[in-house]
């Protein structure tokens, strides 16, 4: 790694917390003889598609919250949800994930030595509200809201780099999602794959700076720099 790492920017949703474990234990509570696997597929089917939707200008921007309302619209008319508390529950699952076992450890670790930041597709309040439940604690947390737009659309990594005011080169951008640091990459960003078992993995050709199976790899890593 040639260029110094002056901050260490995260992705939340699937790197620092498990949003297919809290969804699925969501829809299980709304929908107990339902077939949870296929309701939790309908759902990240919408998100991706509308998130996509708004990156290539097919709709206009709406809120992580707002999207989550309609996937959970969705999921309720196939599955027969009609009662409207239960409904509510669901529609704000987006911010009660579990955060990942040796996510809270791993971050406070590298927050010692440098500023680490959140960078996610959640709005504001859900951020807020997610990471608080989480136990996760950051010195800043970077909303894609403020874009007005998702990852991986450039707009939103440079969010990130105007908040440290550094040179993007300078700042290392850790997910689970190889699609999210090729954003990163494209950005100027540094870039570090951390493995989940519900990321999505680096293709053969894909040069991420470092690839690590847990956060305390990666906080050894960089002590080590």
């Amino acid at each position: 790694m040639s260029a110094q790492i002056d901050a260490v920017v995260f992705d939340v949703l699937g790197t620092m917390v498990d949003e297919p474990r809290g969804l699925t234990e969501a829809l299980r509570a709304a929908a107990p003889a339902a077939d949870t696997a296929e309701l939790l597929a309908l759902w990240q089917r919408h998100i991706e598609r509308e998130q996509d939707r708004v990156v290539t200008g097919g709709r206009p921007y709406a809120t992580a919250d707002a999207l989550d309302r309609e996937a959970a619209e969705a999921v309720a008319a196939h599955a027969g949800i009609t009662d409207a508390a239960v409904l509510d529950r669901l529609a704000g699952a987006g911010r009660r994930h579990p955060a990942w076992d040796d996510a809270a450890a791993g971050l406070e670790r590298i927050a010692r030595h440098r500023p680490v930041l959140a960078l996610s597709n959640a709005n504001r309040a859900a951020l807020l509200h997610l990471t608080a439940n989480a136990g996760l604690r950051w010195h800043q947390a970077v909303s894609a809201e403020d874009a007005q737009t998702y990852k991986p659309a450039p707009e939103v990594y440079r969010l990130a780099v105007d908040a440290v005011g550094r040179p993007p080169q300078h700042l290392l951008m850790v997910a689970a999602h190889a699609w999210d640091l090729r954003g990163a990459q494209a950005a100027g960003m540094r870039t570090a794959y951390v493995h989940r078992p519900v990321g999505d993995p680096p293709a053969a050709d894909d040069r991420f700076d470092w690839h690590v199976g847990s956060l305390a790899e990666l906080a050894d890593a960089l002590d080590a720099l």
